[in-house]
């Protein structure tokens, strides 16, 4: 992977002579730490966070493209889209790395879409999006779950957070964080139960 992904952080969009460009150890820094920098201008915070996702990003897209280009083109429009967007970055709503994800997914939906020909006019139908007590609702069970989370350990956090907020199924967690996939089974498996028993305690 690493010699065939040749993505270069010079060539992102990338107003650096705005950046503050601060150079900090890469595991110093959490991916919603980042994200936010990246939000104030912070081209050093965007390089880590490109090194730190480029090539995990590169491997989900080249899997749902099936095309190395397409998938170029992908992790190129996802780090556009970050450095565009983390101002949008609400670290309460969740983690770091499902935003990332997120604003990956889209991107890789982006370049699917663009095989398929356009779809006919769909006939008009009633609004189905939930209302207010619907999303009130949604926002509670998202921050309790958020705030169980953080008793968790780093590990097992991660992959619960992944899989709840960024959508990814276990094998795509599994190369998403170059873990194996037993690995992430074993800490989603302690990491439901760890948080069954948070949630329990604080309802009760």
């Amino acid at each position: 992977m690493e010699a065939c992904l040749r993505l270069p952080v010079a060539a992102l969009p990338r107003p650096m002579e705005k950046a503050t460009t601060t150079r900090v150890a890469a595991h110093e820094l959490s991916d919603g730490e980042l994200i936010r920098r990246i939000g104030d201008g912070d081209g050093g915070a965007f390089e880590l966070l490109y090194l730190r996702y480029a090539r995990p990003v590169f491997g989900l897209a080249l899997r749902r493209l099936g095309d190395r280009g397409r998938a170029e083109d992908a992790v190129q429009e996802t780090f556009a889209s970050i450095w565009r967007s983390a101002k949008s970055y609400r670290p309460e709503r969740g983690p770091g790395a499902p935003w990332l994800y997120t604003v990956a997914r889209n991107a890789i939906i982006d370049r699917l879409r663009q095989r398929t020909e356009p779809a006919a006019d769909a006939p008009d139908e009633a609004d189905a999006s939930p209302g207010p007590p619907e999303r009130a609702e949604h926002e509670w069970v998202a921050w309790r779950v958020h705030r169980a989370l953080e008793e968790l350990p780093a590990g097992e956090r991660r992959v619960i957070e992944l899989a709840y907020w960024g959508g990814l199924s276990q094998s795509e967690i599994s190369e998403f964080l170059g873990t194996p996939l037993g690995t992430v089974k074993t800490r989603t498996r302690t990491a439901l139960s760890r948080l069954a028993d948070v949630l329990e305690e604080e309802l009760g």
